[in-house]
């Protein structure tokens, strides 16, 4: 099964998608356009697969781009009431929101996957640093005191308590000694990643404001009540591209691969499994998209703006971007590690980033020139964003270079 074949054939044995119809796809089925925008957090997360939780307003804003009328209460009543939707690290070693049922397919491929590779980086830590003889024993033995002291505290612990609860966590390890990039580190939050993405232990509810991170620990059987089984390994990576070629389809192998931090052999086992359907793409690449899901699709009748926060799925979806992104543009919009930063979308392409004043007030700033009737759409969303917001000026680590040009005086 090949990834990428350049001067594939456009004919009648090979369906082809052009770019307008991947863009009217992206405004139906990210349910961005206004006549597409669905019921609720949930239904907003399923929209998505998954949504970006690296940093905590995100989730608020990504769910508030595609709900209409919904609160941060609602939001934080689908993460921490209801538990409908669970923050969960798993594909690229990234925390992502999932839903609930989803969580067994990231247990049983990338979340497994993670964990084995944190699971060996920080045994070997342990041990340079003498901490441990064995490295793999230490573990198994904090992770049984942590698993037992947040038993006893099912409302779960902050990090720092964390630490006081299980002393062994409380110390430094020398990562990448001699490095520029190395350093002692804290070992409690690698381990607190190790089995967060092994599904042992949950980020349950948030201390501090809706836009800030202050998780408690909790474990993943307290929090869930009953924790279903991991899928097996093959299932969950078929069910993850299932839902992803939904979402994004359709996408190349090497937009799958890099989505799912997975291997070519993983990407290609579940494309099988699915018996996902071969499409060719404008610039002659080779796209993939779920039996029956190829259909021709009209491009949308009527224009749509969307204003999208830092990490936005949408955004990060697809490593292959020029069929929405001006690649001239990249250099301002995403950081040099390819975290995208805000975005202002028009007709399925990113033409822009939004910032905030000091008041809360959103500002569109377009990279080239717009027609009238964009610049409209897209004020009008900033109005609508800046409602939304009520005066809460959201920070990032991942500004781009746009944004940060935009707010100097």
């Amino acid at each position: 099964m090949n990834g990428d074949v350049p001067g594939l054939r456009h004919d009648a044995t090979v369906r082809h998608i052009t770019d307008d119809e991947r863009r009217a796809r992206l405004a139906i089925r990210h349910a961005l356009a206004p006549w597409g925008r669905v019921a609720d957090p949930v239904a907003a997360t399923r929209a998505m697969t998954v949504l970006h939780a690296t940093e905590p307003p995100t989730v608020h804003l990504s769910v508030a781009a595609r709900v209409d009328g919904v609160t941060v209460e609602d939001v934080e009543r689908a993460l921490y009431v209801e538990r409908s939707l669970v923050k969960q690290l798993a594909m690229r070693r990234t925390l992502f929101v999932f839903p609930r049922d989803l969580l067994p397919a990231a247990w049983g491929a990338p979340g497994d996957r993670v964990a084995a590779q944190e699971h060996r980086k920080i045994a070997k830590d342990v041990e340079a640093a003498g901490v441990a003889a064995e490295g793999a024993a230490w573990l198994a033995d904090v992770r049984g005191q942590l698993l037992q002291a947040l038993r006893a505290a099912p409302e779960g612990l902050p990090a720092r308590e964390v630490r006081a609860a299980v002393p062994a966590l409380d110390r430094k390890v020398e990562v990448r000694p001699g490095s520029k990039w190395g350093g002692a580190t804290q070992v409690a939050p690698r381990v607190l990643a190790w089995l967060g993405a092994a599904g042992d232990v949950v980020r349950g509810r948030n201390a501090g404001h809706w836009r800030l991170s202050r998780p408690s620990y909790t474990r993943m059987d307290t929090w869930l009540g009953e924790v279903p089984p991991a899928l097996p390994e093959p299932d969950g990576y078929a069910e993850l591209v299932r839902r992803w070629l939904w979402t994004f389809g359709p996408g190349t192998e090497a937009d799958l691969v890099w989505w799912l931090g997975a291997t070519k052999a993983a990407v290609r086992r579940a494309l099988a499994d699915l018996q996902a359907v071969q499409v060719s793409l404008d610039g002659g690449a080779v796209g993939w998209v779920l039996p029956g899901d190829d259909e021709p699709l009209d491009p949308a009748d009527e224009p749509w703006a969307a204003l999208l926060p830092v990490l936005d799925p949408t955004t990060m979806g697809w490593r292959d971007r020029d069929w929405y992104l001006d690649p001239l543009h990249t250099p301002y919009l995403f950081d040099s590690n390819g975290n995208g930063g805000t975005t202002a979308w028009w007709n399925g392409r990113i033409v822009g980033c939004w910032v905030q004043d000091e008041a809360g007030r959103v500002r569109v700033v377009p990279r080239q020139e717009l027609p009238r009737d964009a610049t409209r759409a897209l004020e009008a969303e900033a109005d609508r964003l800046t409602a939304w917001l009520d005066g809460v000026v959201i920070s990032s680590v991942y500004s781009s270079l746009q944004m940060k040009s935009a707010r100097l005086p």
